[in-house]
C-alpha cells in the first residue's frame, strides 16, 4: 500500500473543478463519511512495518545529518493528532521531535511572526513534526480576527520566501494539509462532548470551526493559492478514515525521506558482574498493589 492511494499534490495551471477535487473537502456537503476499510488486523500489521521503517529513518537521519520539517495542519478533528502519534510512539523523541506551540505570550507577540517557530527548527539528524505552525496566521487568526488584514497579506506575500529560505538552506520541508467531511468533523466533535476519555480535545475554537466551516474553507483556499509551491507543495490527506489516514500518510512521508539502511554493529549481551558481596538492605519498600 503506497501513500498515493488517497494523496494527491496539486498541479499548477488546473481548471477550478480538479482543484478543488485536490484540496479534499470530502462530503462538504451531507455526504455520510466513508466508514473504515481496513480491518483492525491489517491495519495494526501495516503499521507495525511502516513503524519499523520510520526506525530504519531515524537510523539514517542520525548517520546522514538530514534536517526536515513537517508541518501537519487541516481541519479540527480531522486526525493530526493521531498520525503524529503513530509516527512518534516506536521512534526517539530526541530525533522525532514534536512542536505543538501554545498562544503565544506577549514577549511572542511582539517579537517577528516567524521567530518562535524557528527556535524549535531542526538541527543536524533531527526530525521536527509541528502540530500546527506558522500557518495559525493564514487560519484561524485570519477568521477568528486575531491578526490585522495588512499582517495576513504580509503573511501570504512572504511565507513563500521564507520557505524558500528554509529548504535553501538544507532543511527538507514537508507540508500536509488533512481534510475531513462536515457530517465526519460533527461525529468526532459529538464524540468528544460524550466521551470522558476525550473531552479535553474539545476547545471554543473547535466549536467555533464547526459553527464557521465556510469562513475556514476561504482561508484554507486562499492559503493553498498563495502558499502550495514547487519548493514547499501542499499534500491532501483525506481523513475520513483515521486507519486509512495513517497509513497513507506515513507510507507518503516516508517515500519523500531519502533514507537508507544503515549498517548496524553486532551487538553481544554482556554477561552480569558478580555479586561480590552485594546483599539487599533490610527495610521494607513501599510497592504499588498488585490489583491485576
Amino acid at each position: 500500500m503506497t501513500g498515493w492511494d488517497t494523496m494527491s499534490k496539486k498541479k499548477h495551471k488546473q481548471g477550478s473543478s480538479d482543484k478543488q477535487a485536490h484540496r479534499g473537502e470530502p462530503g462538504n456537503g451531507s455526504d455520510t463519511a466513508q466508514a473504515d476499510k481496513l480491518d483492525r488486523k491489517h491495519y495494526e500489521q501495516e503499521l507495525a512495518r511502516l513503524q519499523g521503517e520510520l526506525v530504519k529513518a531515524q537510523l539514517w537521519l542520525q548517520h546522514s545529518g538530514h534536517k526536515a520539517i513537517v508541518v501537519f495542519e487541516g481541519r479540527d478533528a480531522a486526525g493530526k493528532g493521531g498520525v503524529i502519534k503513530r509516527i512518534t510512539e516506536r521512534v526517539s523523541p530526541r530525533v522525532f521531535r514534536i512542536a505543538a506551540l501554545p498562544a503565544p505570550s506577549e514577549r511572542e507577540k511582539s517579537s517577528m511572526y516567524m521567530q518562535r517557530y524557528m527556535e524549535r527548527f531542526p538541527a543536524g539528524g533531527e526530525i521536527v513534526l509541528f502540530d500546527r505552525s506558522w500557518y495559525n496566521r493564514a487560519g484561524v487568526e485570519r477568521v477568528m480576527g486575531f491578526c490585522t488584514d495588512n499582517q495576513y497579506e504580509r503573511f501570504l506575500k512572504v511565507c513563500p520566501q521564507v520557505e524558500r529560505f528554509i529548504v535553501d538552506s538544507g532543511v527538507q520541508l514537508i507540508k500536509y494539509w488533512f481534510e475531513v467531511s462536515m457530517d465526519e468533523q460533527t461525529k468526532r466533535f459529538s464524540e468528544r462532548i460524550s466521551d470522558p476519555r476525550k473531552i479535553w480535545k474539545l476547545s471554543p475554537m473547535d466549536l467555533e470551526s464547526h459553527r464557521r466551516w465556510y469562513d475556514f474553507s476561504r482561508a484554507k483556499d486562499a492559503m493553498f493559492a498563495a502558499t502550495d509551491t514547487d519548493w514547499a507543495p501542499w499534500y491532501v490527506v483525506n481523513g475520513n478514515s483515521k486507519r486509512q489516514a495513517r497509513l497513507n500518510c506515513i507510507s507518503h512521508l516516508l517515500s519523500l525521506i531519502p533514507y537508507k539502511n544503515v549498517p548496524l554493529e553486532t551487538v553481544d549481551l554482556p554477561k552480569r558482574q558478580k555479586p561480590n558481596g552485594y546483599a539487599p538492605p533490610d527495610y521494607a519498600y513501599r510497592h504499588v498493589p498488585e490489583m491485576y
